[in-house]
């Protein structure tokens, strides 16, 4: 493993949405711990609905580019990872699922009372519910990503404008696939994005319920 440049606790307070990369490649031993730290988030059901899209030639980059807003920093990055999540996963992955789950421990009448209950509740998602799922499954595994990229001391840009049907008609993506946003990786060129500012505790943390500080 490679040595980490940064603590998670430099990483999150010093990440900054980059405005600009200078497209110095990625060494294919640190982008695969960023992916695999994607592949390590947790999720309901360990159904890992995700899937990721590593774009990095520069014909492609240009193509993603023309279908997320004309956005230089798309063809800009080292790499961008297209963060989609699908719909059909469960049910395509759902004996491996459990046979893994066997194999780490699960009792033969958990994986049973799992198989129904997965079936039940994900047939009954119409589309904007399950889109909605997936949007919150692939973030976790989105931003354990983004964080290991900046703990190895890359610069990142999370990104949500592209137009999903073009981005599906560039990287021919099934029918079933949602893209739930962009991750642009690499080195900033030029100055990094100013501090915004985060609201503190006293703004938006409540304790037992909503209005009561936090003690």
């Amino acid at each position: 493993m490679a040595k980490l440049a940064k603590t998670l606790k430099q990483a999150i307070h010093e990440r900054r949405a980059t405005p600009s990369f200078d497209g110095t490649p990625i060494p294919a031993e640190d982008l695969e711990q960023i992916l695999e730290a994607g592949l390590n988030a947790p999720s309901g059901y360990n159904l890992q609905p995700w899937r990721f899209v590593v774009v990095q030639s520069p014909e492609q980059k240009r193509k993603l580019r023309a279908a997320s807003y004309n956005q230089a920093k798309v063809e800009e990055a080292s790499a961008v990872i297209v963060a989609c999540g699908d719909a059909d996963g469960w049910r395509k992955d759902m004996d491996t699922m459990l046979q893994q789950g066997r194999e780490g421990g699960m009792p033969e009448s958990y994986a049973a009372q799992a198989r129904a209950s997965v079936t039940n509740f994900m047939s009954s998602m119409n589309t904007e519910q399950m889109h909605g799922w997936l949007n919150k499954h692939v973030m976790l595994a989105f931003t354990h990503m983004m964080l290991m990229a900046e703990v190895l001391n890359y610069d990142t840009a999370p990104m949500e404008g592209f137009e999903q049907d073009k981005v599906h008609e560039v990287l021919r993506l099934p029918m079933s696939y949602w893209v739930v946003a962009l991750l642009a990786i690499g080195h900033v060129n030029g100055p990094d994005k100013y501090f915004g500012g985060r609201f503190d505790l006293t703004n938006t943390v409540f304790g037992e319920e909503f209005g009561k500080p936090l003690k």
